[in-house]
Formats: structure tokens, sequence, C-alpha cells
């Protein structure tokens, strides 16, 4: 850096002389940044205070300051940006859209974006019609240059003017000689305040947003005070860009001058002195229609999203407000969706495909609405629509017509991704109908686009009371569990395993039953899967086991050696849990022989954490406990499961026999599986035993030990050592 340099070598010389380490920078170091004057609200000359302001000033100044500078900020005595960049008085110059070349020819380094800018279109309003901006001949200022590379990269058929000043294009504008100009919408709304511009409008359908950068000359020195300009817009909040916003366009900074008054009043002047009186009362008015016309279009550029052309946040707010109030006796429904790992998409194919990909989404969702529908974008990839509820198969049309070609739109350029959207329905009560509360509305879909978006799959899915009841019902489960442990409340029950050869009982299934203190017994098919999304289960796990193994110790004291199956859950093999040790802890703590104790894997724990269940099962097995696969052909990677896991019997799951699908082909399957098992020398139970004819075929077949319904459903502990022992 020019003037930097000499403290930053002082600074490297001390650290030298020093054991401890010094700051990687000096505070209090001046930063200069050179920028343009005439383009208020973004960079002006303060009436009041003679000092360089604006809403660059103020977020260069923050970063700045954030960084450990001295920020010291200069007018730009050249005429562009690109002759500045050459200059030895500044250190960085701004604003730059993206890296361009100096006057001299030097690369450039730019820094983070301080603020994403809206860029705006100006015409005259006698145009009927507007040019793709691709074909456009587009007017800007001279001394944004640099943006105007920018802007040529994106759009290579544009062609671009410039002009010294905005007079000069709004003359070259009105004589044809370009379509419109193009200028910072923030400096749109000082700039239109003009009256000799009244008849210039906005042009929203074209708007664009540019990054708003400091630049310097690539040297080490410009490198260096980009990298730690860097660090300071790094810890500058969204919040914070917004005050500095509306402080600096709420702001009265335009002045009217003398020909400004005369432009506008000398017509009225000539014809009659006389009336002077009346023309003061006009004047007032006209200024407070201007006013308001100027508000408006500021509100209009507030109010739309520059990138996809839909509703703002903010506009997407007021107009279901709006229709709702218009169309009392119309039903609607309300979604909310985002597309699933966008940030990936941004990373890995480039934020221009991210923004091509919003684009397209939102324009082929707004070509099937309605004028009395609307669609609104919430910030970043999420997408909000109020729709008309016309019959049921609605949403199949949506999904169809524009999602299915959304998830498709990489595939169809060759990349090899598919989009996947998650989504939320609301469907509208008469309560909102009379007192509108959109934020609320809005909640509530997002509460039905969170249940997707936690999931692998994609899609849309309905908040409705029942949603919002189970919901609290799940924290009501959730969080009374201490309590539940803690008081009794879940109890083991046990499901006695019998060898149906002989009729004896030759083991048993730990299972539990949860009676809630106040919501009554609850079905394990209920809080086992509350307790897994919670990541709780291995607080139930845990218990189950020591309850077990209690229950154990006591049968052994009693003289009646017995041995018992536990669950292991895809949710108890976590990184940093050593498991096997955790079990053979309770073997020595009650006293127990390890083969009293069998352990059983699920498949899903394999899908989930193949690596760790593999380590984890191979050292159990060292340990002396048996391992057991449970639900054995339930699932689709049961095969695969039993190559690589080392386990000691299999729970063969026997949905094959049951009433669905072809019965000889499930006969054909369990005959040849338990062939299999028998193969690999591994012992065999089936569960989920139901009828004498199923227990026979089994045993037919040679598989002996069964457990299901047909000998004995889960019972309490009392119930279970009264059926053993008789």
């Amino acid at each position: 850096m020019r003037r930097i340099g000499p403290i930053l070598m002082g600074v490297c010389l001390a650290m030298c002389c020093l054991s401890a380490p010094a700051p990687a920078w000096a505070e209090g170091e001046t930063l200069a940044v050179g920028v343009p004057v005439d383009r208020p609200p973004m960079f002006y000359r303060n009436d009041q205070t003679g000092e360089i302001d604006g809403i660059g000033v103020d977020l260069v100044r923050m970063a700045g300051e954030a960084a450990g500078y001295s920020v010291d900020v200069k007018a730009l005595s050249e005429p562009t940006l690109k002759e500045a960049l050459d200059s030895d008085a500044y250190d960085v110059v701004m604003p730059l859209g993206s890296a361009i070349k100096s006057a001299a020819g030097t690369p450039t380094v730019i820094s983070d974006n301080l603020i994403q800018t809206p860029f705006t279109l100006v015409t005259t309003d006698r145009r009927s019609s507007m040019p793709e901006l691709g074909s456009l001949r587009v007017g800007m200022l001279s001394s944004q240059a640099g943006v105007g590379e920018t802007i040529k990269q994106i759009y290579p058929g544009i062609e671009i003017t410039f002009f010294g000043t905005t007079d000069e294009g709004v003359r070259a504008m009105r004589a044809g000689g370009v379509d419109a100009l193009l200028n910072n919408s923030y400096v749109w709304s000082y700039t239109l305040q003009k009256p000799a511009y009244s008849d210039l409008v906005v042009v929203p359908q074209n708007m664009l947003s540019m990054d708003f950068k400091a630049g310097a000359v690539d040297t080490p020195e410009g490198r260096a005070a980009i990298e730690r300009l860097n660090k300071g817009i790094a810890t500058l909040q969204d919040t914070n860009r917004q005050a500095v916003v509306l402080d600096h366009t709420t702001r009265r900074l335009y002045k009217y001058d003398f020909f400004d008054y005369l432009y506008q009043y000398m017509p009225a002047v000539v014809v009659c002195v006389v009336l002077f009186a009346s023309l003061v009362a006009y004047g007032v008015q006209k200024r407070r229609e201007e006013r308001r016309e100027q508000e408006e279009k500021v509100r209009d550029l507030m109010e739309n999203d520059t990138l996809t052309g839909a509703l703002s946040s903010m506009g997407f707010k007021a107009r279901v407000a709006e229709l709702l109030r218009e169309n009392p006796d119309t039903q609607y429904f309300l979604t909310y969706a985002n597309i699933k790992d966008f940030k990936y998409i941004n990373d890995s194919l480039g934020r221009k495909a991210g923004d091509d990909l919003l684009r397209y989404w939102f324009t082929r969702t707004a070509a099937y609405l309605t004028d009395k529908e609307a669609l609104g974008r919430m910030g970043g990839d999420r997408l909000s629509v109020l729709r008309v509820a016309t019959d049921d198969d609605d949403l199949y049309k949506i999904d169809s017509s524009v999602h299915e070609h959304v998830r498709n739109y990489f595939v169809a350029q060759g990349e090899e991704y598919r989009v996947r959207i998650s989504g939320g329905i609301y469907a509208l009560s008469p309560e909102d109908y009379e007192n509108p509360n959109v934020d609320q509305m809005l909640d509530y879909a997002r509460v039905a686009e969170k249940r997707v978006r936690e999931t692998f799959a994609d899609g849309y899915e309905f908040y409705n009371a029942e949603q919002w009841n189970a919901g609290r019902r799940n924290a009501e489960i959730v969080a009374h569990l201490p309590a539940a442990l803690e008081g009794g409340e879940i109890k083991v029950w046990y499901q006695p395993q019998v060898d149906f050869s002989t009729g004896q009982i030759v083991g048993a299934e730990a299972l539990c039953r949860w009676e809630h203190a106040s919501l009554g017994m609850l079905s394990p098919a209920e809080f086992i899967p509350t307790l897994e999304r919670h990541d709780l289960i291995h607080k139930l796990d845990y218990h189950v086991w020591e309850r077990a193994c209690q229950d154990l110790r006591r049968w052994n004291e009693q003289g009646q050696r017995r041995a018992i199956s536990v669950n292991l859950s895809r949710s108890d093999v976590r990184e940093g849990v050593d498991i096997p040790s955790f079990f053979s802890n309770l073997i020595d703590t009650y006293g127990l022989d390890v083969d009293q104790l069998h352990i059983e894997i699920t498949e899903s724990a394999f899908v989930e954490k193949a690596e760790e269940l593999i380590r984890t099962t191979a050292k159990l097995r060292e340990l002396g406990f048996r391992v057991e696969m449970d639900d054995f052909g339930s699932g689709y990677s049961s095969l695969n499961m039993l190559k690589e896991v080392p386990v000691d019997r299999i729970k063969l799951d026997l949905r094959f026999l049951s009433g669905e699908g072809d019965m000889q082909r499930g006969h054909v399957i369990v005959s040849h599986v338990i062939q299999m098992i028998a193969s690999l020398r591994m012992d065999l139970i089936a569960e989920g035993v139901e009828t004498e004819q199923q227990a026979l075929f089994l045993q037919e077949h040679g598989c002996s030990c069964m457990q299901g319904f047909h000998f004995y459903k889960p019972m309490d502990v009392e119930s279970f050592e009264k059926i053993v022992a008789s």
C-alpha cells in the first residue's frame, strides 16, 4: 500500500525482535478511498458539513474501521474510475461491479460485496414498448465505465453510450439516440426529483442487481489492502446495510435551484402575474404530488424483486392482505417453498447458474397465476404463492407443469444434477380473511415445509390443525421423557421366543411400554420415531438395557438363568460413544454372563452408519456378546449387510409370508433364505409369526426358533415370569 507500506515494514521489524506474536496490522492506519461525488445518495457532499457523504461512504467507513483503518474518503479528481485506479492518491477506489483493467491496462483486485445495489432503466413516458435488455441501446455516465464493462459481460448484445452528465444522457434519449438510461436505483430516486425530468419513468421489468465493491490495482499493496478490507466487510450485517440505505434515501437531498423553479412555473408567470397567489398554492400542491409520485416510484423499487421480477417479501405480504380483503369468498391456499442444497448449486455450478434457475422457477410459476393470485420472493431461494384453490388436482397440475421442469432444469442442460424442492402449504381459514396476518400464514406454511426439508424426499406437505396438534403432542413427549424415566412411567416388557419343536421358551426380546402421565398409554409406533427425530432414543435405549440387566440379575439369583435380546438403534451408534464398553460395564455391574445379553441391530443403522456399525459389531463379538441382525428381509440392503456385518443370528422378517403379493413366491424366497443362512453357519429365528401354517412351514424348512403373536404377545415382567415358571 502506498502510505501504509513503511508502517507495515516497521511492524514486521518489531515482530522479528519480539518473542510474542504481534497483530497482523497496526490500528489507526489510514486507508485512502477515492469516490465520485456526483451520485447522491450513494456519494455526495453534505451541504451542512462539506464532507463527502452517502450510502457507499458509510458502508466503506464501517468496513474499514472494523478492519482497523482510519478511513479517509476523497473525491475523485479523475474523470473515470479506470483512470483513478492508476493514481497514487488513493489506496482503493469505488464503486466497482467486477474486476476491470485500469486506464493504463493494469489488472485490478476487488473486495467482497459491500451491498447488492439495484440498477434500473429509465426512459421517456412516450415509449410504448421496450426491447429486451440484451438488445437495448443504453446510456450511462462516463464515470461508470467500469460498471458498463461488467454489464457488457452479462449482456454481450447491449449497446452502451457514455455521457459526461445526466442532462446530456436525457437529451440524447429524448432525441432517440439511446433507448433508455441506466443507473443505480437509489441515484434515480434522487435524480428523478428534478422537475425537468418529470416525463421520465422507471422500467421495473428490466431491473438488475449489481455488486458494489472497492478495487485497487493488482499489486502486493493493493491485494493486502483489499484482503484486509474484506475482513471488515465480513463483519457487516444486513441490518447495518438496511439502516444505512434507509437513512440516506429518506433524506431530502435534492434542492431546487432557480432554473428548476423557472422551468416549472415560467408558463404560469408569463400567462398571468395577477394569479401569483394561486400559482404559489398550485406550486406547493405540485411539489407534494411530485414527492408522492417519487415515493411511489421508490416504493415500487422496494416492493419488487430485482432478480426474478416477483414481488419482494414486503410487496407480497401487502398484496396478499389486499387480495383477501377484495375476495372474501374465494378459497385460497398459501405455499412456501425453497430449493434444497441451493448453496451447493451456487458453489459448484456458479452463482449465475443459481440466478438463472431462480428466474426460470419464478417465471414458470408466474405464467400460471391470475390477477387474483400473488407471487413473492421471500429472499434467497424461497418462493411464496397465494393461489386460488380450484380443485383437488390443482397441486398436481402445478407439480407437473412447473416443478417437474424445474427439477430437470440442469439435466436438460447436460448436468447430472436434479433440483429438489421442499414446500409447505397452508389452507386459509375464515379467520384469515377477517384479519389477515400474512406473517402467521407464512409461519404455518414454513412449518409444513420444514417437515419436508428435514427428510430425504422433496415435494409439498400440508399444514393443518392436526399437524399442529401432533407437533404439540410430540413436544410434550420429548419434554416429559426425563420425568417419565425417573418416575417409572416407562416399563420394560418382554416377548417370549420359543422353540416350536419342543414348545419351550428359549429367550425373549426386551421391549418397552409408556403410560404417559397426561397422554395415557402411548404406542411405541408414536414415541419411538418422535424420540429418534429429536436424537433422544439413546436415553430410552439405555434405560431399557439397564432394566433388562436388572431383571437378568434377579432371575440369576433365583436360579433361573435366561437370555434376553435388546435393540441397538441407529441413533445409539454415534461418534464418541463406545457402545461395546457400555454393554461390557453393564455386564460387570450386574454380574451377568456375556452370553445372556443379545444385541439386535437393524438395517437402518447399517444404511446410515455402515463403517461405524461394522466396527461396533466386531468389537461386541470380540467381547463375547451375541449379535443379531433384526428385521432381515424388510429393507433394501439386507444381503449387502449380511455380507459385511459380522453377526451370530438372523431375525427373519415374515412379511414375505403375509397376505400381500404372490404367496407362492414368498414361500420360495423364505425357504431359500433359510438354506442360505444355514450355509453361512448362522443361527436363525423367525419373527412376526402369526399363524399355525406359518410356523409349520418354517419348521418344515429348517427354522424352529420363532417369535410372534401366534405364541405370545409382549407382556409385562410379572406376566412373563409366570409363563416361564409354568
